[in-house]
């Protein structure tokens, strides 16, 4: 049995992957993390069992096998200063970090297992690498990508919508930072720039869509969300492998195996 530790407990992801631990027979929750001045603070985390929200202050680390962080950007230094005290795994899915706080990620993981997802959903751990795929092998088309989520939603583009412009840039071996032309506007657009499409709407759980364009054709890969659950039970996951990791910082598609998968399918 697992003891999971969870960051941002209270929130809509924080809860989801507590509801995910009442369903799981291998992992059970250990911990409810939150901020001390949080509205939970003190209350019941669960009905059925006794864990209640706690301060991060309170963590007992040996009732704890791993944390999974779903909490916000301004909180990720403090989580990864605790997981690195007490040597646990920590799995963080926070979205809209810096390129400092992603620093801070590879500095906590010469110490501890990290493995950092800013969506813990299997599909889009494999979209990734289809987008990357499909990159080096249209070196001449123009990408765009599509994402949409919730009104409340803050960062734009989704975390997720980022990594996949990341996975088709190392797809034609560039230089991110070079090829990323941010939220379309007026004008055309560059000959190697990969662009974004934001929608803000409703109750969108997720949505994205590559699109690798050339004249007469185009290719789209998409990815829908339904129910948040995916993203609990992907994170849950995550967590039950990192646990048994060296310290390294990780990302969910190391979890995958598709390079032995795809060595296999190849040799047929």
């Amino acid at each position: 049995m697992i003891n999971v530790g969870v960051f941002g407990a209270s929130g809509r992801m924080g809860k989801a992957v507590i509801q995910a631990l009442t369903n799981d027979s291998d992992a059970k929750l250990a911990a409810a993390i939150v901020r001390k001045n949080s509205s939970s603070y003190g209350q019941s985390a669960t009905e059925n069992e006794p864990v209640h929200f706690i301060s991060a202050e309170e963590l007992q680390p040996d009732e704890v096998d791993v944390l999974i962080d779903f909490s916000l950007p301004e909180a990720l230094t403090e989580n990864l200063k605790l997981a690195e005290q007490y040597q646990l795994p920590i799995v963080v899915c926070t979205t809209g970090l810096n390129d400092k706080q992603k620093e801070r990620l590879a500095q906590a993981a010469e110490t501890v297992p990290v493995l950092y997802a800013s969506n813990t959903s299997i599909g889009i751990a494999l979209l990734e690498q289809l987008v990357g795929l499909s990159s080096a092998a249209l070196p001449d088309a123009d990408i765009e990508i599509f994402e949409a989520h919730h009104r409340h939603k803050k960062d734009g583009p989704s975390g997720t919508a980022i990594s996949l412009g990341e996975a088709a840039a190392k797809g034609r071996n560039q230089r991110w930072e070079q090829v990323n032309d941010g939220i379309r506007g007026e004008g055309p657009r560059s000959d190697d720039g990969i662009g974004f499409s934001v929608m803000r709407a409703a109750d969108i759980v997720g949505e994205h869509q590559v699109t690798l364009a050339v004249a007469g054709e185009r290719i789209e890969i998409g990815h829908r969300v339904s129910d948040r659950k995916i993203f609990a039970d992907g994170a849950l996951r995550a967590g039950k492998w990192l646990q048994e990791q060296a310290p390294g910082l990780y990302s969910l598609q190391d979890t995958l195996d598709l390079q032995n998968i795809l060595q296999r399918m190849l040799k047929r």
